[in-house]
């Protein structure tokens, strides 16, 4: 039998999604974010992650329904029995990124990042990038467009585009991978324990500028980077049965 739940549902600003809030919400009701049990977010993997950011301080389950063009942090949209496929959910808890960036100016901007941490070349020529992992440094000099960070779950977005390896959930692992790897000419990157902390030295800052990212949240002329899992905030997603990270993971290795 199914359990009634107070629902909050979020929608992003598009045409679909607006169109399955005001559906949904007619169906099952909505009731404000601080009451909410669970939260259904309606849109695709970018609106899932803003919302995953704006609510991480509360305790509260997020199930996405796919109103986008992307949805692999998504359920497949169907207004009916929406209850029941709560009650039946399976929930996935992932720990986001933490990055600590310093710019050339001295300012310092920390961000949480539940797909990746990125730098990026921000002028014409290479990036120059030191990389340490846990206090020692493990290549002196790498030259390319760029490099991330990433979690399980975001190994399947930008980490996968640039070759990077796609990472099972369980793993307790971080990918770490190059985007255009000039010099190693090869090198694809690592896989990294979850508890490892990666710190990125821009060198020669001044003539070859480097930006970083964190989901979306960007800052210019970093001088360094440092990033970890922060085992302290926790999401929790909900998926349909047989369709949770796991299985999208390994699918997606056969596709």
């Amino acid at each position: 039998m199914s359990t009634p739940k107070k629902i909050t549902f979020l929608a992003s600003d598009t045409e679909a999604a607006q169109a399955a809030l005001a559906e949904l919400s007619g169906i099952y009701g909505s009731v404000p974010l601080g009451g909410a049990e669970v939260i259904v977010a309606l849109g695709g993997d970018g609106f899932m992650l803003q919302t995953l950011h704006a609510t991480q301080s509360m305790d509260v389950p997020v199930y996405g329904m796919n109103c986008g063009t992307i949805g692999f942090l998504m359920n497949e949209f169907d207004t009916e029995g929406l209850i029941g496929r709560l009650d039946a959910a399976e929930e996935e808890v992932i720990n986001p990124l933490r990055m600590h960036a310093v710019r050339a100016d001295g300012t310092v901007h920390e961000a949480l990042a539940i797909n990746e941490v990125s730098l990026l070349r921000a002028g014409p020529q290479a990036a120059w990038l030191r990389i340490s992992i846990d206090g020692k440094v493990r290549m002196e000099e790498l030259v390319c467009d760029g490099a991330l960070v990433c979690t399980p779950a975001g190994s399947t977005a930008y980490n996968y585009s640039a070759h990077g390896p796609i990472l099972p959930i369980g793993a307790e692992v971080l990918g770490l991978t190059a985007m255009a790897a000039f010099r190693p000419r090869r090198w694809r990157g690592a896989v990294l324990p979850k508890t490892a902390t990666v710190r990125f030295d821009v060198l020669d800052a001044a003539k070859r500028p480097v930006m970083a990212d964190a989901d979306g949240r960007s800052v210019r002329d970093v001088v360094s980077v440092e990033v970890r899992s922060d085992p302290m905030i926790r999401h929790r997603i909900l998926f349909d049965p047989g369709h949770g990270l796991e299985e999208r993971l390994t699918r997606e290795q056969f596709e």
